[in-house]
């Protein structure tokens, strides 16, 4: 943590020069699949320090924020989602032995509640559930609404008695509005949101989490060619939704829907960039991909912004990001919980 005051250098301790570079608080995804340290190290080298999990299929988030709490990995901090509440479970469904008898679906009030009750007892920080159907798979249409207001109303319920925030993935307007209806924290991707929708987030704070770079993503040659199309069709309208949002003074939480693994180039500073290009300024823009996080995934008096007390998360940059956000792009020095996890500087010889 950062101390008031001045204070005395241990003699044992190591002095990084830092002069002619840009100081900044650490990144934070909040829309993220890491499950494994690999990935957490690669998160950790693009300025993230802290992560909120989007679902994995086994808990593995709950073990790598107990790891980091142990000081076994550096970081970033975790906020674990566990299993996603979802109609048709998937491999989540092998997570855990309760969960086995919704082999044939979570639709029921009954069913929903155990999927919640199950991911509480696990420890989570956070109930991921959906609204719509996926955009990643050529055979849904993610503008189909898939729980109704009075599902998700159940989810959220469930979560509140255990103390549990509501993520709610939802990219049709019908099923966000569901969402925000039924007491959601945040709107993930929001492709097609509505003003009336947008509106009703700014009125209740529904946090808006975009993933933008995920969207733009869909339109590389790797792709089926039914997604690339999607993705052509879809980037233009989530590129409005995120002017309209930022009219309307919704408020923003940067995520990148990524699994850090060692293909994808999706990173918070590339969502950072996207959001100035589309209409934030570059003050407002790196707000979202710190303080403003925090304050979304109830850390905001531990991170986020560089302040006595806060823990030492922090990047080094090359230049100052207020002026060109694309420095975020070549980070130079990673602390993550007063560690320190990448150091590229100095560039000459000692």
């Amino acid at each position: 943590r950062i101390a008031d005051g001045e204070a005395a250098v241990p003699d044992d301790y190591d002095t990084i020069d830092c002069a002619g570079h840009c100081v900044a608080p650490g990144l934070i995804d909040v829309h993220s699949h890491l499950d494994n340290p690999e990935a957490m190290r690669r998160a950790l080298d693009s300025g993230t320090t802290t992560v909120r999990s989007a679902s994995v299929p086994a808990f593995q988030d709950v073990g790598l924020r107990e790891l980091v709490r142990a000081g076994a990995l550096p970081g970033p901090d975790v906020v674990a989602a566990g299993v996603y509440v979802t109609p048709d479970l998937e491999d989540g469904i092998m997570a855990d032995p309760r969960l086995a008898p919704l082999h044939g679906g979570v639709r029921t009030e009954a069913e929903l509640r155990l999927v919640v009750q199950v991911n509480a007892e696990r420890g989570v920080d956070v109930i991921k559930t959906r609204g719509t159907e996926r955009a990643g798979r050529p055979d849904t249409d993610p503008r189909e609404q898939v729980y109704t207001r009075a599902q998700l109303e159940i989810v959220v319920d469930e979560a509140a008695k255990h103390g549990l925030p509501v993520m709610v993935h939802a990219h049709g307007d019908e099923g966000a509005r569901a969402a925000v209806e039924a007491g959601a924290r945040s709107i993930e991707h929001g492709t097609y949101l509505s003003e009336k929708t947008l509106g009703l987030m700014k009125e209740r704070g529904t946090w808006f989490v975009p993933t933008l770079i995920t969207m733009i993503e869909m339109n590389e040659e790797q792709y089926d060619h039914v997604l690339r199309l999607r993705g052509a069709h879809m980037v233009p309208r989530l590129e409005q939704a995120i002017r309209d949002a930022h009219r309307l003074g919704v408020k923003f939480a940067t995520g990148a829907d990524n699994y850090y693994d060692d293909k994808s180039i999706n990173r918070i500073s590339l969502e950072v960039w996207h959001l100035v290009r589309l209409g934030l300024s570059p003050f407002e823009a790196l707000q979202a991909a710190t303080v403003s996080s925090a304050e979304l995934l109830g850390l905001g008096d531990r991170t986020g912004r560089i302040a006595p007390g806060y823990e030492a998360d922090l990047i080094l940059l090359p230049g100052n990001p207020l002026e060109d956000v694309r420095a975020l792009q070549d980070v130079l020095l990673v602390v993550s919980n007063g560690q320190v996890a990448l150091k590229r500087i100095p560039f000459g010889l000692p």
